[in-house]
């Protein structure tokens, strides 16, 4: 069972890869070895990563997601009914300023393999603390793929909830400490949550007990647009009455205001209180600050610190 102190820290998951391990281009990487010699650099880019976690003396850990070439395809390559070699270019609403080559949806999907279930032995097996691993959620895999099969995006959600409902079983079985689906396109269809997108969360939640946090993510660093045209509040309401345990939320770069909180009673709050695109980050006593107001909605005991 979990056991965390009151206002816990945390990561979001991903951390970069060395510049040894892989070359990036915006959020995919090309990794440089390959074979026996990539998984022994992989492996030691995780305990690079969970050294560096131990040492910034955090509650719940992660893996860094250092053998993921991409948070999206990388989990879809062990489904069946995606075609992630031949892609298609299409407008992804979470990422507004450009199209861009996704796989296709070219039959059933189902799931073929464990994805992630080795990277969570791995840092199990390497760190004594909490650990934590993601996955990326029905509606982010709709928005972020090219249908060539179903034509109707309810029951590709559907179908991809019941595959990643048996990778978080086998995660939970593995020890996981926390499961996280990441659900940035839920921010934007807040629509297609209420259509689908709420049912097949709770159809990837089948079965699981240890605690769970869809991570609504709305900012990212460089200078893209905050897209504020659309709220947490809405997508909150419809989301509380779904079976996950809490809410990653940003509170940094948003500047959206923390009020928004009294929403969440009763389940885990992830406080994005860190802009990731300020370097440095900004002063201690505006993080301090911005803590103290998520205080006033969030027991400490349900509220665990993270950058956006």
């Amino acid at each position: 069972m979990l056991q965390l102190p009151p206002v816990a820290t945390t990561t979001v998951g991903s951390f970069p890869r060395p510049g040894w391990l892989a070359e990036r281009n915006r959020s995919e990487v090309t990794f440089r070895l390959q074979g026996d010699e990539l998984r022994e650099a992989q492996d030691d880019a995780t305990l690079i990563v969970l050294r560096e976690q131990e040492r910034l003396e955090l509650d719940l850990v992660t893996d860094g997601e250092q053998r993921r070439a991409q948070f999206i395809f990388h989990v879809l390559e062990h489904m069946d009914g995606f075609d992630v070699t031949d892609r298609r270019s299409k407008a992804i609403r979470r990422r507004t300023t450009h199209e861009r080559l996704v796989p296709r949806v070219v039959a059933p999907i189902r799931r073929r393999e464990p994805a992630v279930v080795e990277d969570l032995r791995f840092a199990k097996a390497h760190t004594s603390l909490s650990v934590k691993i993601s996955v990326p959620g029905p509606v982010t895999v709709v928005d972020s793929t090219y249908d060539d099969f179903y034509r109707d995006e309810a029951a590709m959600a559907m179908d991809v909830a019941a595959a990643l409902n048996a990778e978080l079983l086998d995660l939970q079985a593995a020890g996981a400490d926390l499961l996280q689906i990441d659900e940035p396109a839920m921010t934007r269809f807040p629509e297609k949550v209420a259509a689908f997108g709420r049912r097949a969360l709770d159809r990837c939640l089948e079965r699981i007990t240890v605690p769970t946090i869809v991570h609504l993510c709305y900012g990212y660093p460089g200078g893209e647009a905050l897209q504020h045209e659309y709220g947490y509040p809405e997508l909150l309401r419809l989301l509380m009455e779904s079976r996950i345990g809490g809410f990653s939320l940003e509170f940094a770069r948003s500047r959206f205001d923390t009020k928004i909180l009294e929403i969440c009673s009763g389940r885990l709050v992830m406080f994005g209180c860190i802009d990731p695109g300020d370097t440095p980050p900004e002063p201690m006593e505006i993080v301090n600050r911005r803590v103290r107001e998520a205080l006033n909605y969030v027991d400490p005991r349900r509220l665990l610190l993270a950058p956006d």
